[in-house]
């Protein structure tokens, strides 16, 4: 059974660089929502939808990523939910607020989709 990522990023070449890389994890399943209200739907109970990590970027419309991260951390089944952030961000301030909202791995410009897929990869073999 294929293991799911979501990807929760609002432009099209970000989401788009990150599936490509993602999808050479072997045995994954790749989804996209474009902001925070969508995904917390997407992962939602009545969504119906399980996933066993979540790549998210800050700036996103609606929910930002660092509210998306502390209302899924708030929730106990998502715990121990792998969430890397890949962000535009490269303030070291943005980065140890999502460490303390309990984010896996953070990236800030410039990000490499490589370094991202294997953590990614190495979190998943982890979980």
């Amino acid at each position: 059974m294929a293991r799911t990522i979501l990807i929760v990023e609002d432009t099209d070449t970000a989401a788009t660089t990150l599936e490509i890389a993602l999808l050479s994890i072997p045995g994954v399943q790749v989804e996209r929502v474009r902001d925070g209200l969508r995904a917390l739907e997407y992962l939602s109970p009545s969504g119906g939808r399980a996933v066993d990590a979540l790549v998210t970027d800050l700036e996103l419309p609606f929910l930002d990523g660092f509210e998306l991260i502390g209302r899924l951390r708030s929730e106990a089944r998502f715990a121990r939910l792998p969430i890397v952030v890949v962000s535009g961000h490269s303030d070291p301030q943005a980065a140890e607020r999502v460490r303390r909202l309990g984010a896996s791995a953070y990236f800030g410009k410039p990000w490499s989709p490589v370094e991202v897929q294997r953590t990614v990869a190495t979190l998943l073999n982890s979980s």
